[in-house]
């Protein structure tokens, strides 16, 4: 019996370490998706002038995950006009969902915050701003990836072989 917890205790601490990796991978692929998408609404802008709805749904198309689900509330927020401003539909849509990291939650904040709230100019500069800081973001990420993947990994397993041995 005792032999049983021991394993389960591992597996259970072996699996927050193994979704702890996982998350540190899903962030790095959000962070990828939202410069996509930024890039993609900088040239609409520039180049085409859509409109703020029909910019952000035509966003969404074009990726995918936490980042499409995102565009197309703040589509759906934007048309139905329940606030002028675009970063209380950002808000709001965010609320909504509720399974985003606290580093691509702020960067998305900020993409509210000057989204339709300075001339064409001035959001192109906004725009670029907030890739750049993404980028940053993601570079730290990244910055040894593999061995702190490793390391969540196997904090996992030996915490819980530490808690095995505790309680045997």
């Amino acid at each position: 019996m005792k032999i049983v917890g021991a394993v389960l205790i591992v597996a259970a601490c072996g699996g927050i370490g193994l979704s702890k990796a996982a998350a540190h991978r899903r962030l790095e692929q959000e962070l990828r998706n939202l410069i996509g998408v930024l890039e993609f609404m900088g040239c609409e802008l520039q180049y085409r002038l859509t409109p703020l709805p029909e910019l952000c749904r035509t966003a969404a198309d074009v990726t995918r995950g936490t980042i499409r689900h995102i565009m197309e509330g703040l589509a759906q927020e934007l048309e139905q006009q329940i606030a002028p401003d675009v970063s209380v539909c950002m808000a709001a849509t965010l609320q909504k969902t509720q399974k985003t990291s606290p580093i691509l939650t702020g960067h998305l904040e900020r993409l509210g915050e000057w989204l339709g709230r300075f001339g064409l100019q001035g959001q192109l500069k906004s725009l670029d701003g907030l890739k750049a800081q993404c980028g940053d973001a993601l570079k730290d990420l990244s910055f040894h990836r593999a061995e702190r993947l490793r390391s969540y990994q196997t904090l996992g397993f030996c915490a819980g072989a530490a808690l095995a041995i505790l309680f045997i």
